[in-house]
């Protein structure tokens, strides 16, 4: 057995050094840089961010396989055999170039394709949510979670991407009609906090595995549904369309969406 209250204690340490690295950018100019089209940005600080965590992991657990957004594509993770780290190393691109906040970086810890530390950093607003089946709960800094009501549709606020609302994609507007209303914050890491604090009563969006990966931990140790719904198998390595939500919620979607 691994020792993973050690792997936690690190990636935190690196969490909050790579925070350091993201605010001292702003005063610096950003190199910005197109991806699949232009609303897909990628900047020197991701990428500076992403091999600051690549070479953390790399010089404390040589052995450990990783997964990065930036560079998955020069070197693509194709099983998840033993310790795995996922990175994302600022999820939210566009609002940190364009807003200076409402963003996040995440990392996500498996072993053995098991899910064991889940992190989402809330960098402009200090806030570090964390924990996972090795703790079997979750935590904003040094405050732990509770478990989200498990209210119903009706009752709460939903949380969709741009397309699924403009080309009512799996007919998600019956969703928002039938939500006490539509939010939209361009940020996954975001938006799954929202959820698992109860701000919020679902996330849908298509979601890469650095998108999903760690929100994926901490929502299922909090008890909410985690599930595809465009394909029904699937894993941490490919992309997909992803709900999350209270049970409750799951089932009133469920039911107005069409797959």
């Amino acid at each position: 057995m691994r020792d993973f209250q050690g792997i936690d204690a690190n990636v935190k340490d690196w969490l909050r050094k790579a925070r350091e690295i993201i605010l001292d950018s702003f005063n610096l100019s950003l190199d910005v840089e197109t991806k699949s089209g232009p609303t897909d940005l990628v900047t020197n600080v991701d990428k500076e961010v992403e091999r600051f965590y690549i070479q953390q992991i790399q010089n404390t657990y040589p052995e450990a396989k990783i997964l990065g957004e930036e560079t998955s594509k020069i070197h693509p993770l194709t099983n998840m055999e033993g310790l795995v780290f996922i990175l994302d190393p600022i999820d939210g691109t566009m609002n940190f170039v364009k807003q200076k906040r409402n963003f996040a970086s995440m990392i996500a810890v498996y072993y053995n394709n098991h899910p064991l530390l889940g992190y989402i950093y809330d960098i402009i607003r200090d806030e570090l949510y964390w924990g996972g089946p090795v703790y079997d709960a979750v935590y904003c800094n040094d405050y732990q979670l509770a478990t989200p009501t498990d209210s119903i549709l009706s009752e709460g606020l939903v949380q969709l991407c741009r397309p699924f609302v403009m080309n009512d994609s799996y007919s998600f507007r019956r969703v928002v009609d039938a939500s006490a209303g539509l939010r939209m914050y361009g940020c996954a890491g975001l938006e799954f906090i929202n959820v698992l604090t109860g701000r919020c009563i679902c996330y849908a969006s298509a979601l890469s595995p650095w998108d999903l990966a760690a929100g994926k931990i901490l929502a299922e140790t909090l008890d909410l549904v985690v599930e595809t719904i465009d394909v029904k198998e699937t894993n941490m390595l490919s992309s997909k369309v992803v709900l999350v939500a209270t049970k409750n919620a799951e089932k009133d979607i469920t039911k107005l969406i069409s797959i």
